[in-house]
């Protein structure tokens, strides 16, 4: 059962290719950009966490704001915007979603979905300087999107996990580890 699954889900590019009109590789390369760097992967895997610990409305909000200004970021991008310091950003967005995970910080609800949203900024000006040339803006945008949202998703998952103690320990350990991670990347 397990390998049939696996097979299919192989086979579901291929098989999408394979009807004319459809712009696959724009959609994959934007499915796999967010998935395919550490410094995308943590940071939006930390918003979820962050957003579970949160609670509230700020569960939905704070990811929701990131998503919709990375697609501002990404727009900006492809109109010709570009911040000389967009990795650097996207490096300490990685050390401070790590360190507010970390110290259990929390904040008004508008105030978590400006930092969420700042810090997404950088994520979409990259993922749009980063498409590729021969991608639709729709279709890639659209695997983008769909990719953090999942991490955010599993961000929350494993933010929820377990009692509130060993969730709330988890997503601390997690976040040191993050914040970590992110620091060797802006030192590298």
């Amino acid at each position: 059962m397990k390998k049939s699954l696996i097979a299919a889900a192989a086979l579901l590019p291929g098989a999408a290719m394979a009807h004319s009109g459809h712009e696959v590789s724009g959609f994959i390369s934007g499915l796999t950009h967010p998935v395919g760097g550490a410094d995308h992967l943590l940071a939006m895997l930390a918003v979820g966490l962050w957003a579970a610990r949160l609670g509230g409305r700020a569960l939905w909000l704070v990811p929701l704001a990131f998503v919709a200004t990375m697609v501002l970021g990404n727009a900006l991008a492809l109109s010709g915007v570009s911040i000389g310091f967009t990795e650097q950003g996207i490096g300490l967005s990685v050390v401070a979603l790590g360190l507010l995970l970390a110290l259990a910080a929390r904040f008004a609800t508008p105030i978590c979905m400006a930092v969420a949203g700042g810090f997404a900024l950088f994520h979409g000006l990259a993922h749009g300087a980063e498409m590729p040339l021969s991608a639709s803006g729709f279709s890639y945008a659209a695997g983008f999107v769909l990719a953090t949202l999942g991490l955010h998703l599993a961000g929350v998952v494993f933010g929820k996990l377990g009692t509130e103690a060993k969730a709330n320990l988890f997503s601390r350990v997690t976040g040191g580890a993050i914040a970590l991670t992110g620091v060797a990347m802006v030192a590298a």
